[in-house]
């Protein structure tokens, strides 16, 4: 059974859809996608996982086919506190309420999120290919900057960044996808096109700049009230990176996360940023193995 042949779902929260897919059987695992794509980003995973685990996997806001609510002067709307939520009320839909996640890219962001304010539901967490927000912006490099130019397109005023992208939306997802490390090779083409059927959906350009443009000024309000407060992550976190992209060489991956959680490991795996589709071999072993109720060799610090 191919994932994306599993049982679809929507739920709602607040007005906002979230569309997801679940299958499998086994305890809860959430899986939360990063920027451009969707829920499709774990096509060469799923499968696998769900053999030991529910998989429940969701479209973030603004992103695949979940619901595209209006932006707000503040950026609350597209806050990774908003996005957590969703996360949360999909999860709880399911009857879900103590689970583990795994996250790429923006959807780990989210994750962060979910797990500093929703300590009692997230049991573990995997983060894919990305260092704190708030260190990442505060340590940002010209080389970082170079890599990930979108950052600070995105965040443009608008209505510009929207233009553009609206203009041509399956260029944008070739361009943001097709610029890194592996080129275009690592999608499927059924996928790719499923990213860019997705991006084409009115309202995607604006929700996509606003999902940034959130990161920018109020996620960072709330990461700097973590840091005042004294707040860290208590559940186990792992952190995997690609070799080959920008995040691992630009930040000291595991010293960031040591920072702003309790128990931390981590390793890069030969890749570049998008772990899923580039290294699926990979991360299903470290998947299953920190996950599993009796943890595995390769669960090391």
């Amino acid at each position: 059974m191919t994932f994306l042949s599993f049982p679809s779902f929507d739920t709602e929260r607040s007005g906002v859809r979230i569309h997801g897919r679940i299958g499998g059987q086994g305890a809860p695992l959430l899986l939360l996608h990063g920027h451009p794509q969707t829920h499709a980003i774990w096509h060469r995973v799923a499968p696998a996982l769900a053999e030991r685990f529910t998989v429940v996997a969701v479209d973030l806001r603004g992103y695949g086919d979940s619901g595209r609510p209006a932006a707000d002067a503040e950026h609350v709307v597209y806050s990774k506190r908003e996005m957590a939520l969703d996360a949360l009320a999909a999860m709880q839909h399911h009857g879900f309420e103590r689970f583990g996640v795994l996250a790429h890219d923006r959807g780990a962001r989210v994750a962060h999120r979910l797990a500093a304010d929703h300590t009692e539901a997230v049991e573990r967490m995997l983060l894919l290919d990305i260092a704190p927000t708030l260190a990442m912006y505060a340590q940002t490099s010209e080389a970082f900057a170079k890599a990930y130019w979108h950052w600070f397109f995105l965040i443009q005023p608008p209505p510009l960044p929207e233009a553009l992208i609206g203009s041509d939306p399956v260029r944008y997802i070739r361009s943001v996808m097709g610029g890194r490390h592996a080129g275009l090779a690592p999608f499927a083409p059924e996928v790719l096109a499923e990213y860019e059927r997705c991006a084409a959906i009115a309202g995607t350009a604006e929700s996509i700049c606003e999902d940034y443009r959130a990161s920018a000024t109020i996620d960072l309000v709330h990461d700097r009230a973590d840091i005042a407060a004294g707040q860290q992550l208590t559940q186990p976190l792992r952190v995997l990176w690609g070799e080959h992209g920008a995040v691992g060489k630009a930040f000291d991956v595991l010293a960031l996360w040591r920072e702003r959680a309790a128990d931390v490991s981590g390793r890069a795996l030969p890749c570049g940023h998008y772990v899923p589709e580039e290294a699926p071999d990979d991360l299903l072993a470290e998947a299953l193995a920190f996950f599993s109720p009796t943890p595995q060799a390769g669960d090391t610090p």
